[in-house]
């Protein structure tokens, strides 16, 4: 009987075994289930931060894009600006002129130009004698004694101001009463 106990006590002790063994490998799964749950959720994440990221910077430059195609020509028309200045001068002595061929002429250029450069999104900053000054659209370049009435108002515009969209690009340069 001892060889048949012995065979019964290794059948029973492999049986055990195998049970200890099963029963640890579910244990073992969860974990690795667990991990592989977590190493997920951390991916998920990491993927959705990274999404919103991009997604912030496709935002960004595309405004950075809109915004340098508005003042992509702000170079050019700032040194246009000069030159618009002295047509608005001479305009204003050709205007006087009793040649109507030479007014209508030089008035059809005139015209054209400031219809080209506002087609560009140049626009004059409206200002006006009289006006309260404002050193956030306005330049002082001097003082004069003034009546109470133009007190910190506006006496005189000496250049045009302009604005390239939303963007002032040159700020009128005025005389305010002091």
């Amino acid at each position: 009987m001892n060889a048949e106990n012995t065979e019964k006590e290794i059948e029973l002790n492999v049986e055990a075994n195998a049970e200890n063994q099963t029963e640890s490998t579910p244990v073992e799964e969860l974990s690795v289930e667990e991990k592989l749950t977590q190493d997920l959720a951390a991916e998920k994440d990491k993927f959705l931060r990274l999404f919103a990221e991009f997604e912030n910077y496709k935002k960004r430059t595309s405004k950075e894009r809109i915004e340098l195609f508005k003042t992509a020509g702000q170079e050019v028309l700032q040194s246009m600006l000069p030159v618009l200045d002295d047509f608005d001068r001479a305009w204003a002595q050709i205007s006087k002129s009793e040649d109507e061929a030479l007014v209508k002429g030089v008035s059809l250029i005139h015209e054209k130009l400031k219809t080209t450069l506002i087609s560009k999104g140049l626009e004059e900053v409206e200002m006006k004698s009289g006006d309260t000054f404002d050193a956030d659209f306005a330049e002082a370049i001097t003082q004069i004694p003034a009546g109470d009435e133009l007190k910190g108002k506006v006496v005189d515009i000496l250049e045009k101001g302009y604005k390239l969209g939303d963007k002032i690009i040159r700020f009128p340069k005025v005389v305010i009463g002091n």
